[in-house]
């Protein structure tokens, strides 16, 4: 089996919210990459939370033609070219994007090829992950977004999670002060705990807003609410800020969706500055860096979680190794998926059951990925 072509299809996926009488409408994006082969298979991957044109170039006009002819079996053969080839001097950023894209898309075509699904071919630990949703967005009122976790509740989830510090670092020159933010999400996340009680988990997630001492000031404060962990608390991930947080709270910290290579779990691991690491597969390296950053916190007796959204993907990961947990089952990203994959899995009473198909168990529809293209693409058969 050898690679006849390579292409990466930049889309742009307008979202429109209708829950609890709000309406309202925004656009996401994502990148997907297509490898056909000789035999006339096709593997499917994708990367997102990123510039996906440029993704895309990378792709196609870098990685592309070093991938024709090679077996896409050899998985980490081609990994390691590409990590020379697109990341020569160990960076994280873009390339890691686009290398997590080729590389799902070639485990989705090994899974073909030997007839098995990604989740057994990368160790079969169990057949269905616990999942979390997540459900608290900013554009959520305090009101709306009580009303709204009750609502994930009835649908069976007991793990929900909420944003906090919603751009207080890159909006400080905005009139509204980051002790009011944060004094609101206090109250907000209160509003949640009061509507769900105490048998519900709630995680929070800072999205790298904030520096160590405001990090630091808003989950003392928050404590009181019995937070199960407290994701990407202050910006860039910073090692040294994360280990000075984590000696300052009770609430365990996590992170690492975003980073996107195995040295930042090890440094984050070895300076004891995290308790839950956070490799998604679609960004950080493509199954086959997760499951050496996760083989890295099975050493270190760390959990390792889904963040950064792409559950279908994800549960892959965690379904396959013995220590995979929970995966997020993020709502403005699956109604994204919803619109570019067919045959996506729901979670039934806060559990995805995985699918016995082999590759990814699912396939994107290519009428919409052609609608959904931002640029003419050849996803409906031919080579571009």
């Amino acid at each position: 089996m050898k690679i006849t072509h390579v292409e990466a299809i930049p889309l742009y996926i307008p979202v429109a919210i209708d829950v609890l009488g709000l309406n309202k409408s925004f656009g996401l994006s994502l990148c997907l990459v297509r490898i056909d082969t000789d035999d006339g298979m096709t593997g499917w991957g994708m990367t997102a939370i990123t510039e996906e044109e440029v993704i895309a170039e990378a792709v196609n006009a870098v990685a592309a033609p070093a991938l024709i002819g090679e077996d896409p079996l050899n998985t980490e053969k081609l990994w390691n070219k590409l990590y020379w080839l697109l990341s020569p001097r160990g960076q994280t950023g873009y390339a890691s994007h686009a290398i997590a894209a080729i590389d799902v898309a070639l485990w989705d075509l090994k899974g073909k090829a030997l007839g098995q699904p990604v989740w057994r071919l990368l160790g079969g630990a169990r057949d269905k992950v616990p999942v979390y949703a997540t459900f608290g967005f900013p554009f959520f009122d305090r009101e709306q977004l009580a009303e709204a976790a009750k609502l994930w509740v009835s649908n069976g989830f007991t793990r929900l999670k909420m944003t906090v510090g919603d751009g207080a670092l890159r909006e400080r020159d905005q009139p509204r002060p980051i002790r009011d933010v944060l004094a609101e999400d206090l109250q907000r996340v209160r509003a949640v705990r009061e509507a769900v009680g105490d048998d519900v988990e709630i995680f929070i997630d800072g999205n790298c807003n904030l520096d160590l001492y405001h990090a630091a000031k808003f989950a003392n404060s928050v404590e009181e609410c019995g937070i199960s962990f407290f994701e990407e608390p202050v910006t860039q991930n910073d090692v040294r800020c994360m280990a000075q947080l984590r000696r300052q709270t009770s609430i365990p910290l996590a992170c690492g969706q975003n980073e996107g290579l195995a040295f930042r779990f090890r440094d984050l691991m070895l300076a004891e500055a995290v308790d839950v690491v956070q490799p998604n597969a679609v960004i950080s390296g493509g199954f086959s860096q997760c499951v050496k950053i996760a083989g890295m916190a099975s050493a270190f007796n760390i959990p390792f979680a889904n963040g950064g959204a792409w559950p279908h993907h994800n549960m892959h990961l965690h379904a396959g190794l013995s220590n995979g947990w929970l995966v997020e089952y993020h709502y403005v990203a699956v109604m994204c998926l919803r619109q570019v994959f067919d045959d996506l899995v729901e979670p039934i009473d806060g559990w995805l059951t995985l699918p016995d198909r082999p590759g990814l168990g699912f396939e994107p529809n290519l009428e919409r990925v052609a609608a959904l293209a931002k640029s003419p693409t050849s996803a409906g058969g031919g080579k571009a």
